[in-house]
């Protein structure tokens, strides 16, 4: 036991109990001095082949032993070592009964069980003596003794499911164990097949992939000439992927390229723009200790780009200046921005290059994006860009349709036999062992490395790699199903320091550094260079960088996985907890950024009120940057506190607090109203008799119901809403959250609702135009804008200025003034108010401007919907331009869910633009569905519009049932106008007049254009104007 560690830690092991049958029968016979002397000789001779094939007797039982194979050392073919082992075992005690049936006229039998799985092996108190294991597999071993037969060994199902390629096993059999609910299913081991080998580890040349390195040595040679390429290298875990990709290194060096890669990790596939940003580090050549000359660096290299894009750079990269306050830019326009300013000549190498990008199935969600931004340019450059990923990845990367995909397959008996020999040598006496390898490791290359490792390791083999002799007969052992055990038992080899400082670098992550990894340790007297040399002498992890801090990765993922998970769940909560407070420390003054890590540690340490605050601080600082990311903090924090909150019901609010944000949020990040889990918020709103939460959630819900299209139930909540706003009577709260209501009620077309709520949120800000900015950027700019939109739906004057006064205010955010925008000419131009004028293409190219620099993608595609219909209804060569536009927009609406309220403005447009190319059956049936949509949901806005295209239409198509169609749609559109609803009332006039002219009633046409012209003076609409003098000549 010297040199082992003395933590407990799990372990898989085979538990072999052994007990001789009629035990007292024979100490009546025998007499105590013989009987000890016939125990004494069986169990030497037991304890003999179990340390013969590496296990350990735990417990002499008096009549019988228990020993463990697979601690305290693992060995990663236990369950086949156990077997051979009690094979032997009976062989001795068969032995032994014959020679004490000829000298003392008695019978010996021994029963045998073996049962395999996971139990937790450890020393109790001082003595070494006291090494255990605990673990209901532990029992199961001695129940599948007591139904052995006598001489014989009975298996339980775990145990055969590892050795059934290789034992001979009777079928499966019902046996009654004690303390059973039920019978279970046993086996009879009868004897083993051909030897088989262990695992090791060592890396080899790359054989088996000409075919593959012949297409990625093309692929090289097209983008050194100028035609970029981006390659999808596939492969499950072990099959080669990173070795690969150190081959294509030495290519494209060789060939006078420059590389650089990163990799990504699970443990950061939440954390946004961790992969690009590792890139970038390393393409722009950043380090921590130099971040003022890092971002001179930047300021250098971008010297011509926006500042304040190369200020989100030095964000993403972690350099920023604390003092440098970072933009106020969501996440989306975040991503295109810094994808503009990399994809810029600035950042263009001056020689071809190749970036390589690792485990892509790990990759965030911002960083998957910005890649996918990134690799549209990737064709026309000098870059060639590898992404390695399993099969089991189905994300944008791997779908680009430019993509050239390099699978690797298991490597063949040809290519593995090469690889094999050129490890282990060509030998006679290594033959057999060669021909194990090939079989057990089925074309994994990894496999094959550490089957050869593990031999080496175990003297099994001697000499050097290439030339090794048999040195060991090894029996009957195999590779066990998979690698958890073999990789255990290199760590077990390594001192007890060293595997400390492994178990800590496996909290850590796959990448550590060493000021990290001595805080995880907790003690930095009894860490030091040394572990770290032996480490990476074992090939268990790599030096991955030197200067300026020297940082360490694991060789294998695997390698790490068996690390984590082998120690004790207390164990690996101190060293998370450790971890946890030494990242809050390292980044005392931007810890925001990390807080999403810190929380998921905190979480595994099993601290779950400190771990929700994290979360909730994680959503918090993502909310701006990553709103998908934000929410998924919250709802981490959700489920801790329902968690919590079952052993302690007091903390209501935290119950309450993440659900409200996530209400309050989810019409930003698209998804059904279901997903709003408004009812559950309001339930424990209500019993807590706390109202502002359930004010914020129910904003949500409203703006949900609206954006999706349920415009009537939006209005009648909206109703409920305004009520609860005034019950908890907060002038601030009040400006900032009558929005909502103020919205739904004017999709609904209740604009005096909305002249009224909008005037009282002006009165109240005072100016102030940030005033209760916590769910829109500017409530004053929102609430004057609505005011605008309501008095020209009414055709009340100084509508016109007043939308002139909004879009003042507006810019003070970003968002905010592309709303404005929205709303001023979604409004006026399809309703006739407006014209399609210069200011209007100013406008709506500004707006288009801001929100790809600035802002979330549903203001993105409000400015496209705006742009696009100042543009199809202007006279010009643009109109194709404007269509596109609104497809996009409409495109958008549909698959992200979030702007569906918008899609029938936009089939308006495109049912008009249909009339307009003569297209006249696809324009009736399009704004026929508009109309019908519109009357389902409770929408007003473009009832008007499209009543208008329809009946134009038909009166165009002219067939006889067209007329009586167009004057029911008229008839329907009057009577659901309010009086003083101008919005429908000048179309009803305008379209009367046509069906009087389309029925030969001259003067009754003549009326009604009169009317028509003298509404459209009085409320100063300038399309229906223009439109009203043409019909007059």
């Amino acid at each position: 036991m010297a040199g082992v560690e003395t933590q407990a830690e799990h372990k898989q092991v085979t538990v072999l109990f052994a007990d001789v049958q009629r035990s007292m029968d024979l100490a009546a016979a025998l007499g105590p001095e013989r009987l000890s002397e016939v125990m004494g000789e069986l169990f030497n001779r037991c304890g003999s082949v179990t340390q013969r094939y590496g296990g350990m007797v735990q417990q002499f039982t008096g009549d019988g032993i228990m020993a463990l194979f697979g601690a305290p050392i693992a060995l990663e073919d236990h369950a086949i070592r156990a077997c051979v082992a009690a094979l032997e075992i009976q062989k001795e005690a068969v032995t032994l009964a014959d020679e004490v049936k000829r000298r003392d006229g008695m019978d010996i039998a021994l029963r045998v069980g073996l049962n395999s799985g996971d139990v937790v092996f450890g020393q109790i108190g001082s003595s070494t003596a006291s090494y255990t294991a605990f673990g209901t597999h532990v029992g199961m071993a001695q129940r599948m003794e007591s139904v052995a037969p006598p001489g014989g060994v009975m298996i339980s199902e775990s145990t055969a499911r590892l050795v059934e390629h290789i034992a001979v096993l009777d079928d499966p059999s019902l046996v009654n164990i004690k303390n059973a609910p039920g019978p279970v299913s046993a086996r009879r081991l009868r004897g083993m097949l051909a030897n088989r080998a262990v695992v090791g580890r060592r890396e080899s040349t790359l054989f088996g992939r000409d075919d593959d390195i012949e297409a990625v040595t093309r692929i090289v040679n097209e983008t050194i000439g100028g035609n970029g390429r981006v390659v999808g290298l596939i492969g499950p875990a072990g099959i080669g992927k990173s070795r690969f990709c150190r081959e294509l290194v030495k290519i494209a060096q060789s060939s006078g390229m420059a590389t650089f890669s990163t990799s990504c990790e699970s443990h950061t596939s939440e954390v946004p723009f961790g992969v690009v940003s590792r890139l970038l580090r390393d393409v722009l050549r950043i380090s921590d200790d130099e971040r003022e000359a890092g971002r001179a660096a930047l300021r250098t290299r971008f010297g011509d780009a926006d500042p304040e894009d190369v200020v989100l750079l030095e964000d993403l990269l972690g350099i920023r200046d604390a003092a440098v306050a970072s933009p106020n830019v969501s996440a989306e326009a975040r991503r295109r921005r810094l994808a503009g300013l990399i994809g810029t000549p600035a950042m263009s190498p001056d020689q071809s290059t190749v970036y390589i990008v690792e485990d892509v199935h790990w990759i965030d969600a911002a960083s998957e994006a910005m890649l996918a931004d990134l690799l549209t340019d990737v064709p026309l450059s000098q870059a060639m860009v590898m992404i390695t990923y399993r099969p089991e990845y189905a994300g944008v990367l791997s779908r680009r349709s430019d993509i050239r995909r390099i699978t690797l397959a298991p490597l063949d008996n040809s290519a593995a036999w090469e690889m094999t020999t050129e490890l282990i040598g060509s030998h006679p006496s290594v033959n057999e062992l060669a021909a194990n390898i090939i079989e057990h490791s089925a074309g994994n290359p990894f496999y094959v490395q550490e089957i050869v490792r593990e031999f080496a390791e175990r003297k099994v083999i001697v000499g050097d790699r290439g030339a090794y002799r048999r040195q060991l007969e090894i029996a009957d052992i195999s590779v066990p199903a998979t690698l958890q055990a073999t990789i255990s038992a290199r760590i077990d080899r390594l001192t007890p320091a060293a595997k400390r400082a492994l178990h800590a670098a496996a909290i850590i992550g796959s990448r550590f550094g060493v000021d990290l990894l001595g805080a995880v340790i907790g003690d930095a007297d009894d860490f030091g260079q040394s572990e770290l040399a032996e480490l990476v002498h074992s090939e268990l992890i790599d030096q991955v960088m030197f200067t300026p801090r020297a940082e360490y990765a694991f060789r294998h993922p695997l390698v790490r996985t068996v690390a984590y998970e082998s120690q004790l769940k207390t164990a690996r909560a101190q060293r998370h907890r450790r971890l946890a407070a030494a990242l809050e420390h390292h980044h005392a003054t931007a810890a925001d950024d990390i807080a999403a890590v810190i929380a998921g540690h905190l979480e595994a340490a099993g601290d779950m009120r400190d771990a929700f605050g994290w979360h909730m601080r994680a959503g918090n600082w993502f909310t701006n940057r990553d709103i998908g990311a934000a929410r998924k903090s919250w709802r981490r924090a959700k489920e801790l506190a329902d968690e919590l909150s079952a052993a302690d019901p007091d903390p209501r609010w935290m119950r309450i607090a993440p659900r409200a944000l996530l209400c309050g949020s989810t019409w930003r990040a698209g998804g059904s109203v279901a997903d709003t889990g408004f009812d559950e918020l309001r339930a424990l709103c209500t019993r807590a008799e706390d109202q502002v939460p359930l004010a914020m959630g129910m904003a949500g819900f409203i703006s949900q119901l609206a954006v999706t299209a349920r415009i009537r139930e939006a209005s009648r909540l909206a109703s409920e809403y305004v009520e609860l706003i005034d019950s908890i009577d907060q002038p601030g709260l009040t400006v900032g959250m009558l929005y909502p209501a103020i919205h739904a009620k004017y999709e609904a077309g209740e604009m005096a609702d909305v002249e009224r709520l909008a005037q009282r949120v002006i009165d109240l800000a005072q100016g102030d135009p940030t005033k209760g900015n916590f769910l829109t950027g500017s409530p004053l700019a929102f609430a004057t804008g609505m005011l605008a939109s309501a008095r020209c739906a009414l055709g009340q004057g100084e509508w016109k200025g007043t939308f002139k006064q909004a879009l003042d205010i507006s810019r003070v955010d970003p968002t905010t003034y592309v709303s404005i925008v929205m709303f001023k000419y979604l409004l006026g131009i399809p309703c006739g108010a407006l014209l399609p004028d210069a200011m209007a293409q100013q406008e709506s190219a500004e707006a288009l401007h801001i929100a790809e620099r600035c802002s979330e993608d549903f203001a993105l595609h409000t400015a496209q919907l705006t742009r696009g219909i100042v543009l199809l209804s202007a006279d010009g060569g643009d109109r194709a331009v404007g269509l596109e536009l609104l497809k996009r927009a409409r495109s958008a609406a549909i698959g992200e869910r979030f702007m569906l309220a918008k899609v029938p403005a936009i089939d308006v447009q495109i049912a008009a633009e249909m009339a307009r190319v003569g297209d006249l059956d696809e324009a009736i049936d399009l704004s026929r569905h508009v109309i019908a949509e519109q009357f389902k949901s409770g929408a007003a806005l473009d009832r008007g519009t499209a009543t208008s295209i329809l009946v134009e239409s038909l009166l165009d198509r002219g067939r006889a049932v067209d007329v009586d169609e167009a004057r029911s749609a008229v008839d329907m559109l009057a009577a659901a106008t309010n009086p003083g609803f101008v919005l429908c009332e000048l179309p009803l006039l305008r379209m009367r007049a046509l069906l009087a002219s389309a029925q030969g009633e001259k003067e009754r046409c003549r009326t009604f254009t009169d009317r028509y012209l003298a509404m459209a003076q009085t409320v100063g609409f300038e399309g229906h104007l223009a439109t009203a003098r043409a019909m007059s000549r």
